[in-house]
């Protein structure tokens, strides 16, 4: 399966991404990046990363997460991630990102806390 990637526009300032197949190195996770880093620079900074059919993040993958987490925190924003899998989970524990990447169950409630 390959990275699939639907941005889905809420309002001006916040937008749900959801990604279907692995966050892996590859030209569609460049195209990611520059997708992601195109939503903040038009202004969208409350983004909801769904990872609910993710099943897998390399390290790219997590850079760009991280990256982007970044670039929203530089323009007072926030980004929520949600639907992460154990495999996934155990990723940002090793790494210790799960300390500043909030993770919730599912998109509704990630959109919740965004208030």
């Amino acid at each position: 399966m390959s990275l699939e990637v639907a941005i889905e526009k809420l309002d001006g300032k916040t937008a749900a991404v959801t990604i279907s197949g692995p966050l892996a190195l590859g030209t569609k996770l460049k195209v990611l990046d520059s997708q992601l880093q195109q939503l903040v620079c038009d202004g969208f900074n409350r983004v909801v990363l769904d990872l609910t059919d993710c099943a897998y993040v390399d390290s790219s993958g997590l850079g760009v997460v991280v990256y982007t987490w970044g670039l929203l925190q530089n323009s007072n924003g926030v980004l929520r991630i949600c639907g992460v899998n154990d495999r996934v989970s155990a990723l940002l524990k090793l790494t210790k990102t799960d300390a500043f990447l909030p993770c919730d169950p599912d998109r509704s409630t990630s959109l919740a806390a965004l208030g």
